[in-house]
């Protein structure tokens, strides 16, 4: 998965933190998500796998990906861009505490978070991912 079609956003309490992927080979394969009131559901047979230099989508039977996450975008909980190594360790400390994030699979990245927008439009895919133990 090319990093630039992702976006890690740190958690905003009391929320998990968010992984947005763009031009997946999974989007088909998971769950439509709507949920104007931000109850995101849980992506039930799908997990997350959050590591330093690789984060891991994983789905039932062969679905997954891996994304090189040491050099993927990351955003604080105000939207300010962070960079490098310690930006991932923040945002996998946030899964961490959330027991998982919300991972929406999008047409394209958008320019600006319009989360009502993301979430209510009925063309985001996916939810709440736990994490892999």
């Amino acid at each position: 998965m090319n990093p630039e079609n992702t976006l890690f956003i740190r958690a905003t309490p009391p929320g998990p933190p968010v992984l947005l992927l763009a031009d997946t080979p999974l989007h088909d394969r998971l769950p439509s998500v709507t949920a104007p009131d931000g109850s995101v559901p849980l992506c039930q047979s799908w997990s997350l796998l959050p590591k330093p230099t690789v984060c891991v989508v994983d789905g039932p039977g062969e679905a997954g990906l891996m994304i090189p996450a040491m050099v993927a975008p990351v955003l604080d909980g105000t939207g300010a861009s962070e960079d490098g190594m310690d930006a991932m360790a923040a945002w996998r400390g946030d899964a961490e505490q959330a027991g998982g994030a919300i991972v929406l699979s999008l047409d394209r990245i958008p320019d600006v978070i319009d989360w009502p927008q993301l979430l209510g439009s009925g063309t985001a895919r996916g939810g709440f991912l736990r994490l892999l133990r």
